[in-house]
């Protein structure tokens, strides 16, 4: 089942609710005038509530797991249902909302 692509402007947070936006988003591809995501971008993680006393808080983010079917310069772009890891922490990102008009698998 297609899913949608991840953007600059795709709501992506930590599994402590820290907002995680792309440090290097495709200047080559946008959708809705927004570049989008590559499986090689790392995310740097603003916000994680969780403290340094519990192992916190989550500071970068890599996927791990993107697009099989869809790539742009021969990287696989982030989907809705893609993975990715935080560190320190080593728990994933939710992407909560994203551009709709463009999907992929």
């Amino acid at each position: 089942m297609a899913t949608p692509l991840l953007h600059l402007g795709a709501t992506v947070l930590c599994a402590h609710g820290g907002q995680a936006t792309p440090t290097s988003p495709s200047t080559r591809v946008s959708v809705g005038n927004q570049p989008i995501a590559l499986l090689s971008t790392p995310y740097a993680v603003a916000a994680c509530a969780l403290s340094p006393t519990a192992g916190g808080p989550c500071v970068t983010a890599q996927w791990v797991r993107g697009a099989t079917r869809v790539t742009a310069g021969g990287v696989p772009v982030v989907l809705m249902d893609s993975q990715a890891l935080c560190t320190p922490t080593g728990t994933p990102l939710a992407p909560a909302s994203a551009q709709t008009r463009v999907t992929g698998t």
